[in-house]
């Protein structure tokens, strides 16, 4: 009687990924909700944040500010200065006196600010906005003599 042996192929089992609803999006990992919801509406408004020294909701509420004037002049080509008016007096009101802004396609800029009163961002990547807080001393009358 002859034997013959079949050597059988094993077939290598892998472990299944896990469902979609255990991973992790790890895009966003160490950042605060905040810093997502901003990111968030930073793409959803198509401005670029440059730089900033701010709470999130300030910054929020400027680029907002600034998209809504933007989306509201029927000119082709936004004036610059009644835009950087508009967002000081914003801010003014909301946040406090001091408040400076700078608006345009192409400036340069040194500027000294308050802490937590500084950002910096640019919209549809045509318009810059430059806004910032400095401290307000007031002035006192040297005494007469």
């Amino acid at each position: 009687m002859e034997v013959t042996h079949c050597k059988q192929k094993q077939k290598q089992v892998l472990p299944l990924p896990p469902p979609p609803y255990r991973r992790r999006v790890t895009v966003f990992a160490g950042k605060s909700r905040e810093e997502v919801k901003l990111a968030a509406i930073a793409i959803s408004l198509n401005v670029r944040l440059r730089s900033a020294e701010m709470p999130f909701t300030m910054q929020e509420r400027a680029v907002r500010h600034a998209r809504s004037l933007l989306g509201s002049t029927t000119q082709r080509r936004a004036n610059p200065t009644p835009l950087a008016l508009s967002l000081k007096k914003e801010f003014d009101s909301v946040y406090g006196p001091a408040w400076h802004c700078v608006v345009g396609k192409s400036f340069g800029s040194f500027v000294t600010y308050s802490p937590g009163g500084f950002v910096y961002f640019s919209i549809d990547d045509s318009l810059s906005f430059l806004l910032f807080k400095t401290e307000v001393h007031l002035v006192k009358e040297p005494p007469s003599t």
